[in-house]
């Protein structure tokens, strides 16, 4: 029997810094290009998505740094090098979190930006944490409550998106399928969702290598899958419903939506509708590329950061 990976495969050595940060009860990775912690430039924290962990950000980790800011990105609750407890999956913990790394990281507020859960997790902070989110930037992440009407009332998005949404909810066999053969579910994962033209590069094969790994991390599969369970299983139950009337509001700081052209999982008219929710909300589509972005097309996601963060409150 193959030796599980251990969490800290995922400090993977480069031009970078690996840190240890307390917050919200918990130990987070995180990693940042300048060893000094300079807390005198603006703070940009990247979330990474589903079955990921913080190497997603790598390419927006250094050019933000390069730009001016301190742009760090971490293991979010349950991933990576990251504490992985048994329960704080809802939209409150981890809005907390978000909360929590800003202060514990010496700031007063910063710019979120985070793909598919870790966009979830930036409108949510900025709904109920607002005093510290100046900005948000969300790649393939629309408003909760914008995708959950079009996952109940349009029949494209509830087919792309629920049906291995619903599969997730079965315990041990969700877990199973993440971490069999290798992590396998890592190759179908990026591969049905990403441009043939990224799926052609060394960095795509070494993303799912790296990812492959970071899956099989003990307790990785069954964490990453409790953001999903809680979010399904809440819509039936008073602490989802309350979760979101709370999110029923609108933001009043810039909101940067980005969306690949050939995202097949997450469609135009949900990121659209997103626009509800944000006084300030700006989309826009990144030509040649699927759900990840921000991986396929570098730099043209993140001059629209940079773009976002130049933009006055």
């Amino acid at each position: 029997m193959t030796t599980p990976p251990d969490p800290s495969s995922v400090r993977i050595a480069g031009d970078w810094q690996h840190l240890d940060v307390r917050a919200n009860g918990l130990r987070f990775h995180a990693v940042e290009k300048d060893h000094r912690g300079l807390t005198d430039r603006p703070l940009v924290l990247l979330l990474h998505g589903f079955g990921e962990f913080w190497w997603g950000w790598r390419h927006q980790l250094t050019a933000l740094t390069d730009a001016g800011y301190r742009a760090v990105a971490v293991d979010l609750r349950g991933y990576g090098d990251t504490d992985k407890p048994p329960r704080g999956y809802d939209g409150w913990t981890l809005a907390g979190d978000t909360y929590g790394l800003v202060r514990a990281l010496g700031h007063n507020s910063a710019t979120l930006v985070g793909n598919a859960d870790g966009g979830l997790v930036c409108w949510a902070t900025a709904t109920l944490h607002p005093r510290v989110v100046d900005r948000i930037a969300v790649v393939a992440s629309p408003h909760p409550r914008a995708l959950r009407a079009q996952v109940l009332r349009g029949r494209h998005q509830r087919s792309t998106f629920l049906g291995g949404f619903l599969h997730n909810q079965l315990p041990r066999l969700g877990e199973r399928a993440l971490t069999r053969r290798d992590g396998s579910f890592v190759d179908e994962y990026f591969g049905s969702r990403s441009s043939a033209a990224w799926q052609a590069t060394d960095d795509y094969a070494e993303t799912l290598t790296r990812n492959r790994s970071a899956i099989q991390i003990p307790n990785v599969a069954h964490c990453s899958l409790e953001y999903r369970r809680w979010a399904f299983r809440s819509q039936f139950r008073t602490d989802g419903m309350r979760f979101m009337e709370l999110m029923n509001q609108q933001l009043h700081i810039p909101v940067l939506a980005l969306r690949g052209t050939d995202d097949p999982f997450i469609l135009d008219d949900v990121m659209s509708a997103s626009s509800r929710w944000a006084t300030h909300f700006d989309l826009h589509h990144i030509a040649g590329s699927g759900h990840f972005a921000h991986q396929e097309r570098p730099d043209d996601v993140t001059e629209r950061i940079v773009g976002l963060l130049e933009h006055d409150n």
